[in-house]
């Protein structure tokens, strides 16, 4: 009997009228003309290198399948491991892998490669010369080696990388081979817990009275049996191995996280999880140390011994104290940077600086250097050279990001405000500085004649237009080089190739035409495609698509993208059913909000989650649909979410039956995640639909008591905007029929199972029309062919029973 035929799960169904039952069923495949969509090969992914000369394409299937999944997993501390093969169990593995000539246009077969490939951690050599990766087998991670040149893969160990928690290896910088992590010689075998009979409690205390408000993590650890096996799969010696696959170790076993070496090669910085552990927050927040080592190995210098962080201040922009943000300065050799906080790490204080940042140079035997100072949180630097570094800052609660140009070298010299915008503004977004590899093979600012170049996206009114831009340090102005012209494709810049000869890659797509690869000059305005891949939805290549704009009641202006059924035909205008897919957005103004960032020359790409699969059936699709929650000034978002909310949808209804498309009577909504919660609270607030689509969603707030989504008030200080925006606590005036799926191993903060079973469960007391799909061995976004093939297939029946059939009674 095949797989799908063993494997059943339960759907729990409630339709009016009928009486309450539990069904085993087969996992489903949907209508043929969704399949056909569904079950494509995917062309391959590319990665270039960063002079273009050398790429790889890299395969691997659109879908897991559910025996995949249904492999062992430990789930400990916001981690998910396969405990037999030490990596994460929910790695999407590439299949196959072909080195590629972008000046050719001409694939290139490796010799060597092993069967049935699982690659994961793929990495290019400093100087790129080699791609080295680990390669899964039953047994564990393989060490391969490719050898661009010689089009040559070869293992270099046995299956005893631990690709667990952080970095799994790194380069040396002279490219001479890896430190790696392995598994120890002596590891204790992991407690089975599954049956094991309990000793006796598990008590968590907070007798001293200590406010400890944090999200609603899941995964988390639970007893001591949890702890050991964590400390046992967290746990790797580093090995330095060669380009021959010799090993040998260079630190004994620990709880190591990242692994970096400073520029030169000369020192490697090594962040090592210690104890105790925490069964309320996920590793990242435990106890780590920052050691740095000589590259044989030796203790150089401690840089920061990090406590376990169970409390901090309230609010987003808050952070802990001390040593944080702890990096390599990428223009000198050997140099340690790091950020500290002046304002207690407290954004409730009033504080004139929020940050301050610092720098140390080896042999770190001297005292520290204080860099500048931050009026908002500090974000990151990108270094330049001696006299030029661009310092990044931003305050989330008003969303303004700040970009300064500064001197390292004069720590007293004020920086040069380059940019301050709110960062959901994108058609003020001036693009990001370009940069190049100096001869530590580490990005920095490049520097043209006194100049910096940046690349930006142009989002506009008029559409997406990317830019290069010059700014000079001398007059700080800025001047525009180049900017893409209008055409039937939609293009986007991957990265610079060589600034001075005005090359770079970039992507070019339309709605038709699958997104591939060209080399851009800039300065000749001359285009040549590099890479020929090949649209595998031919079945929707002609569907009608545009972006449509409207406005809502309060005169805010909205965007969408519109789907046509295919074949359908404009001069007759028969009016469908539809489809409305969305997810709600937060902003603290209205000109942000109304901005437009789709275009209708985006490829058509129906991904496993998306309603674009049902133009095929007969649907019109409003896909993205902007819903976005605006509060300005003082006031919160959410303190008019469900008003907002109802108004984006009556708009966007509103103007599709305007222009003569649907059947008003016929329309469904839904969403993934908060996509779903926001679908929930429209049937429950509105009549405008004929049924939703939930997804993986959250729908009882109380039950996320110290924020969700974009809330930073806890639930005691906004009680009635948590239990107005759930639809749980309204469950009683729903009583349009709602379908819920939901992974039944979720680990998305705050999206536990529970929260679609407890509202079906209301629901059903009800006697509101819904049904629960509970998907089993999947987590928040569905991985499995079997899972998502019968996704598919359930909304599909819901959607021609609910709304394409749906009889409209008489008043």
């Amino acid at each position: 009997m095949k797989l799908k035929k063993q494997i059943k799960f339960i759907l729990i169904f409630i339709f009016p009228m009928l009486t309450f039952a539990q069904i085993d069923l087969d996992y489903q495949e949907p209508h043929k003309d969704i399949l056909e969509l569904a079950d494509v090969q995917m062309p391959p992914g590319m990665s270039v290198n960063s002079d273009g000369t050398k790429a790889v394409l890299l395969s691997r299937s659109p879908y897991q399948s559910i025996s995949d999944l249904a492999e062992d997993e430990l789930r400990l501390a916001g981690l998910r491991i396969n405990p037999k093969t030490n990596i994460s169990s929910r790695t999407r593995f590439y299949e196959n892998i072909k080195l590629f000539n972008p000046k050719k246009q001409k694939e290139m077969p490796i010799k060597g490669l092993p069967d049935s490939l699982k690659i994961a951690n793929i990495s290019w050599s400093p100087e790129q010369n080699f791609i080295a990766f680990t390669h899964t087998t039953f047994e564990g991670n393989q060490l391969w080696l490719i050898d661009y040149k010689k089009r040559q893969a070869r293992q270099l160990t046995d299956a005893v990388v631990n690709a667990n928690l952080g970095t799994t290896f790194t380069w040396l910088p002279d490219e001479s081979g890896m430190l790696v992590k392995m598994l120890p010689k002596d590891r204790p075998k992991l407690i089975d817990t599954s049956n094991k009979v309990p000793t006796g409690p598990t008590v968590s205390v907070n007798e001293a009275g200590v406010e400890a408000q944090n999200r609603t993590y899941q995964d988390l650890l639970k007893n001591k049996d949890d702890e050991f096996n964590f400390e046992v799969l967290a746990t790797a010696s580093i090995h330095h191995v060669d380009l021959k696959g010799n090993a040998t170790e260079w630190k004994p076993a620990g709880m190591y996280r990242g692994i970096s070496f400073s520029p030169d090669g000369e020192y490697v910085m090594i962040s090592e999880i210690e104890k105790p552990f925490s069964y309320l927050v996920t590793y990242g927040r435990f106890p780590t140390n920052y050691t740095v080592y000589t590259k044989a190995g030796e203790l150089s210098y401690t840089l920061a011994e990090i406590p376990l962080i169970e409390e901090m201040p309230k609010g987003f922009m808050s952070t802990r104290e001390g040593r944080r943000n702890i990096s390599w300065r990428s223009d000198e050799a050997s140099t340690l940077v790091w950020v500290e906080a002046l304002d207690g790490g407290d954004a409730n204080e009033e504080a004139d600086f929020r940050d301050e940042a610092f720098q140390l140079r080896s042999p770190f035997t001297g005292e520290k250097q204080a860099l500048l100072k931050t009026k908002l949180r500090f974000s990151n630097i990108t270094w330049g050279d001696q006299q030029t570094a661009v310092v990044y800052e931003y305050w989330w609660n008003d969303r303004t990001v700040k970009t300064s140009i500064f001197n390292p070298s004069n720590p007293g010299e004020e920086a040069v405000v380059f940019n301050e915008r709110n960062y959901q503004n994108q058609y003020e977004d001036p693009g990001s500085f370009v940069t190049h590899r100096n001869e530590f093979n580490k990005s920095v600012l490049q520097k043209i004649n006194g100049k910096l170049l940046l690349m930006g996206d142009g989002y506009s009114p008029e559409g997406k237009f990317p830019f290069i831009d010059e700014y000079s340090l001398a007059s700080k102005e800025t001047n525009r080089v180049f900017q893409v012209p209008e055409s039937d494709y939609l293009e986007s810049f991957v990265s610079m190739i060589d600034a001075e000869k005005g090359e770079l890659l970039v992507r070019r797509e339309s709605s038709n035409d699958y997104p591939n690869y060209y080399m851009r000059n800039f300065y000749k305005d001359e285009l040549k495609q590099v890479s020929d891949f090949q649209n595998p939805f031919k079945a929707i290549q002609d569907v009608h698509k545009e972006v449509i704009t409207y406005k809502r009641d309060d005169g805010l202006e909205l965007s969408a993208t519109l789907y046509l059924p295919v074949g359908y035909d404009l001069d007759k205008k028969e009016k469908m059913p539809m489809i409305m897919w969305a997810y709600p957005r937060e902003y603290k103004d209205k000109q942000s909000a109304s901005q437009v960032t789709s275009s209708s020359k985006e490829f058509t790409y129906p991904y496993y989650g998306s309603p674009i699969y049902w133009v095929n059936r007969g649907y019109v699709v409003l896909d993205d649909a902007a819903f976005p929650i605006i509060g300005e000034e003082e006031d919160e978002p959410n303190d008019t979410f469900k008003k907002q909310l109802v108004a984006n949808a009556k708009a966007a209804i509103d103007a599709v039956e305007e222009m003569g498309y649907i059947d008003r009577n016929k329309v469904a909504v839904g969403g993934h995640s908060y996509g779903a919660f926001m679908t929930a609270n429209l049937l429950s607030h509105s009549d405008l639909f004929a049924a939703g689509i939930a997804r993986s969603g959250a729908y009882n707030r109380t039950l996320t008591p110290f924020g969700f989504q974009s809330e930073e008030r806890n639930y005691w200080e906004a009680p009635e905007v948590y239990n107005t925006m759930s639809p749980f606590m309204n469950a009683h005036k729903m009583k349009t029929p709602l379908l819920l799926i939901h992974g039944e191993e979720d680990n998305n903060s705050g999206t536990y199972p529970m929260q679609s079973e407890r509202y079906f469960n209301a629901l059903k007391g009800l006697g509101a029309p819904a049904r629960l799909v509970m998907l089993p061995k999947e987590s928040h976004g569905y991985a499995a062919r079997e899972s998502i093939m019968h996704m598919l297939w359930e909304q599909d029946q819901w959607l021609e029973k609910y709304v394409k059939n749906r009889v409209v009674k008489d008043n």
